[in-house]
């Protein structure tokens, strides 16, 4: 039981964190975090220089009406974190609720949490290591770098999601 309950604890504090990150980047403090997607796409900090500045998405003005992007891009990224909290939470609720069941049903009932947990683990990795940190070079910025957050948010989920999918005899 005590294995079932830590499982639990840990989806749960997943959904949790998540969703206090979508707090802070929609509610408390959306101009800080878009400055922070604004300044990654827009490259505009790299030691590098403009060598790979044909990548950039540069800020637009408020004339060409493209201002729009980065908040549609910054929206991308608040929907995703929902929807990975959200199927965490879930998850841990199916779990609460199969605690006590045989092993099989238990299994079962891990569905939404390896859902929300290898979500999560496709954002960091995809959208912040990936796109972020190599396609838009945040690696090279000293300001607007990203690189070990994501890392240790990948290892964190990651660690939780193979601990979830341990069988549970």
């Amino acid at each position: 039981m005590i294995t079932r309950l830590c499982k639990i604890s840990l989806v749960a504090s997943a959904a949790l964190f998540l969703l206090i990150v979508v707090l802070n980047n929609a509610v408390f403090d959306y101009p800080s975090n878009y400055a922070f997607v604004h300044h990654v796409l827009a490259m505009d900090s790299l030691f590098s220089g403009e060598s790979q500045a044909w990548r950039a998405l540069r800020d637009p003005t408020p004339e060409d009406n493209s201002w729009w992007f980065y908040h549609v891009f910054y929206a991308t990224i608040i929907l995703w974190e929902t929807a990975a909290g959200v199927l965490c939470g879930w998850g841990a609720w199916k779990l609460w609720q199969a605690r006590t069941a045989p092993a099989n049903d238990f299994q079962k009932a891990k569905q939404f949490a390896i859902a929300g947990l290898t979500l999560s683990l496709l954002q960091w990795f995809v959208a912040f290591i990936t796109v972020g940190g190599e396609w838009f070079l945040m690696w090279q910025s000293d300001t607007w770098n990203g690189q070990d957050a994501a890392f240790r948010m990948f290892g964190c989920l990651g660690i939780m999601l193979l601990f979830l999918n341990q069988s549970d005899d």
